[in-house]
């Protein structure tokens, strides 16, 4: 765990390769639809077992895993409380917080995991071992290895949640065949707090510990391709890439410490972004601006059709112009949600 400390990770542990209990629901979460379109999440393995399922689908000569954690959290004020729209009346958007940054996670993260990687290696000597690095890249499920390599508990809202650094987390695991002495699995510290379940705008959450992805705007803002449902649309907000707002509202992340790390700081402009900005963006402008960040999985076109969602459920009639031309969009599915936003706006100065 030295090896992890050196290289920056905040936390380590190790977790054995047996299945969990917390595995056993994967199978019904996929049949019952919670995983809307990632169909990556359905792979299966030769025998048409569901590789995420269990660890000895994918890789049956591992015999422990090696989990590490890093903290990115910035010291900004979290989406619950910054208000929606500046005090010229500008109108802004929301990028989940990991999104800041200039440099994309998974090579930040997996950049310091080769380096454990190689720390072990070494550390064996002549040994012959096989490992596997993954980034959120692997056929698996991080933060059920997480727990029980005693990173955190799974929080009601699913996220990896530590006592003392929150829920802020990436994580990075090492799959490897040598037999090393497990962690401790970390305790439920959830209680009988449903602030995260509650503060939902989407009812993402159908019960504690429970997410129904085609709900949650993490989802339908990132993930989810082509239009989105309009009765989930006002539940967005002026969200236009992930959603933060169940870890901003867990206690435990009340005193979550900022991380100095270079790599994480965030850029000025992405942090309540202007949405006329990103819903006029040029392909090439895109291209640039978010050469090796986290936002290019969005693509274009779900970055402006968000961004004309949001200006929908802005009320600030400023937008109609705009919107009156995006209602004429090359891109169908921008051109479609300009002509909600547009109803929405109107509908909004009629009841005012």
């Amino acid at each position: 765990m030295q090896a992890a400390q050196e290289t920056g990770f905040d936390l380590a542990g190790i977790a054995p390769v047996d299945d969990s209990p917390e595995l056993e629901y994967f199978p019904r979460w996929i049949a019952e639809g919670h995983a809307g379109e990632m169909k990556y999440l359905e792979g299966r393995d030769g025998q048409g077992r569901l590789k995420r399922a269990s660890l000895a689908h994918v890789a049956p000569w591992a015999r422990s895993v090696v989990v590490c954690a890093l903290n990115y959290n910035t010291a900004q004020p979290y989406s619950t409380q910054v208000p929606n729209y500046s005090a010229d009346g500008r109108g802004r958007g929301w990028i989940s917080r990991y999104a800041w940054s200039e440099q994309d996670y998974h090579d930040s993260v997996m950049q310091r995991l080769r380096r454990v990687e190689l720390a072990l290696r070494d550390a064996c000597g002549a040994r012959d071992i096989v490992t596997r690095c993954y980034v959120d890249t692997g056929p698996i499920v991080e933060r059920v290895i997480a727990k029980y390599a005693g990173i955190g508990w799974i929080g009601k809202n699913t996220c990896i949640i530590n006592q003392e650094l929150g829920s802020w987390l990436f994580l990075g695991v090492i799959l490897t065949s040598l037999e090393l002495e497990p962690s401790l699995p970390a305790p439920d510290r959830c209680g009988t707090c449903t602030c995260c379940i509650e503060a939902c705008p989407t009812d993402a959450l159908i019960a504690p510990y429970q997410l129904d992805s085609n709900k949650c705007i993490s989802y339908l803002t990132i993930e989810k391709r082509g239009a989105i449902a309009e009765e989930l649309r006002d539940g967005m907000g002026r969200h236009i890439f992930g959603c933060d707002i169940c870890q901003d509202v867990c206690p435990w992340n009340r005193k979550a410490p900022a991380t100095d790390a270079e790599d994480f700081q965030p850029r000025p402009e992405l942090v309540n972004p202007a949405l006329d900005w990103l819903a006029e963006m040029s392909a090439e402008e895109f291209r640039s601006t978010f050469l090796n960040s986290p936002l290019r999985r969005a693509k274009r076109s779900g970055l402006r059709r968000n961004a004309v969602i949001a200006m929908g459920n802005s009320g600030d009639q400023k937008f109609l112009p705009l919107l009156e031309k995006l209602a004429a969009d090359d891109d169908e599915v921008v051109a479609e949600s300009a002509v909600w936003a547009i109803k929405e706006l109107r509908r909004t100065a009629k009841s005012a």
